[in-house]
């Protein structure tokens, strides 16, 4: 099934259904009096969440959604019957915004969870309800009121514990293959993972974690280079991040090099994010002889001044994972009595999470209005350098430059 992560949907719910305008009418009984009855609420549409969904590409053709509308009142005071309110089912991490507004109207990160994004119509009124002593004979209704519409844009972020950072090729969907039952595809070329992947880690027999693999990061993907930044923001919900490092990278690359090329871009998508606990992981430490082991560990500590907790591995092995997971599992636990009992780190945490979904947001917002403006053939200012200017160009008469992109 394809992965899609994001998409844009206009919804719009049922409109109320109109008042009646009826009157009394049976053998023997003159004057009757009204007996229109009120029409009938329009449906509402609710997102909610499902956890056997793991994309949004039934939305990604299907992207217009209506309500029912509320039935017409009727004689003999008959209300209308309510519109049926429509559902729709998304993965389980969807964020549901307002197009028009940027707002964002909720967040279904639990199984279950819904969520009222248009409201339908409020019922018109039959002549019964205005009849009084002195009117008795009213001819006055309301129709319904119309349901509401929005244009919404849905951003799923996969719900995992543990996000995979690393160059193509540093090992990342091996590492996750070799501790958990996942099977992401693996190959000896760059960027053979295109979607993100998540797998179980089985720690003992009840203690479980999830970590997330993404497609890998290369120099400039903050500008588009590679399959760009976008993927990142599917680690914006991790408790810890694992910086893998290829210590023998075949190009003859350099693994301080290679290291540093993570970190920047991840500044450069959210330093919120980069402030994150994370961990760094040499992968591959069986494809260089053991006598180099320490040189090329310090070399790669050195050069990103790292303070935090380092682990030399081997994915295909599974040399040094059994270790790495035990303590990643006791992580969790650590963190998670600190967040029940100190409310101060729960109140950072919550700070941060904020911070990193804000800038990921912004920073994504920006990648959509650029590609908007390429697409309707305008160049940014930003752009455009002051040796391509052409005073010319506002005079041409061949027209804008249509820029064409593929997706």
């Amino acid at each position: 099934m394809k992965f899609v992560d994001e998409v844009s949907i206009r919804v719009k719910a049922g409109d109320g259904g109109n008042g009646a305008m009826s009157f009394r009418r049976e053998k023997f009984i003159e004057n009757g009096g009204p007996n229109g009855g009120d029409g009938g609420d329009g449906g509402s549409i609710y997102m909610m969440a499902d956890e056997n969904l793991n994309t949004l590409v039934d939305y990604r053709y299907t992207r217009h959604f209506d309500a029912e509308r509320g039935s017409n009142g009727g004689s003999t005071d008959c209300t209308g019957k309510k519109g049926e309110d429509l559902i729709l089912r998304v993965p389980v991490g969807t964020t549901v915004i307002d197009s028009a507004t940027q707002e964002v109207i909720g967040d279904l990160t639990k199984a279950g969870q819904k969520l009222m994004v248009v409201q339908g119509g409020w019922h018109g009124l039959g002549n019964t309800r205005f009849k009084s002593s002195t009117n008795r004979a009213p001819r006055q209704t309301t129709p319904g009121k119309p349901g509401e519409q929005r244009d919404l844009k849905l951003e799923m972020k996969v719900l995992a514990d543990v996000g995979l950072l690393g160059l193509p090729n540093a090992g990342k969907s091996t590492f996750i293959r070799s501790v958990s039952a996942a099977k992401p595809k693996v190959a000896d070329y760059p960027f053979t993972t295109l979607v993100p992947n998540l797998g179980v880690v089985s720690v003992d027999r009840w203690k479980s974690f999830v970590v997330a693999d993404i497609p890998g990061l290369i120099e400039g993907a903050s500008d588009g280079a590679g399959l760009g930044i976008r993927f990142l923001k599917h680690l914006a919900r991790t408790r810890l991040l694992l910086h893998l490092v290829d210590m023998a990278p075949l190009d003859d690359a350099s693994a301080p090099d290679a290291a540093e090329v993570i970190v920047n871009e991840l500044i450069k998508f959210s330093p919120s994010l980069a402030e994150r606990d994370r961990w760094l992981v040499l992968n591959k430490c069986d494809q260089i002889l053991d006598e180099e082991h320490d040189a090329r560990v310090k070399e790669i500590v050195d050069r990103l001044e790292w303070t935090g907790p380092v682990y030399v591995i081997s994915a295909i092995s599974k040399l040094g994972t059994e270790r790495l997971c035990h303590d990643i599992m006791r992580y969790m636990e650590d963190r998670a009595d600190r967040l029940a009992n100190d409310p101060a780190y729960k109140e950072e945490l919550a700070d941060l999470d904020q911070r990193i979904e804000d800038e990921a947001r912004a920073q994504l917002q920006a990648l959509d209005d650029k590609r908007a403006l390429r697409r309707s053939g305008v160049k940014s200012v930003h752009d455009i350098g002051d040796d391509d200017w052409d005073e010319e160009d506002v005079d041409d008469e061949d027209g804008p430059e249509i820029i064409y992109v593929r997706d």
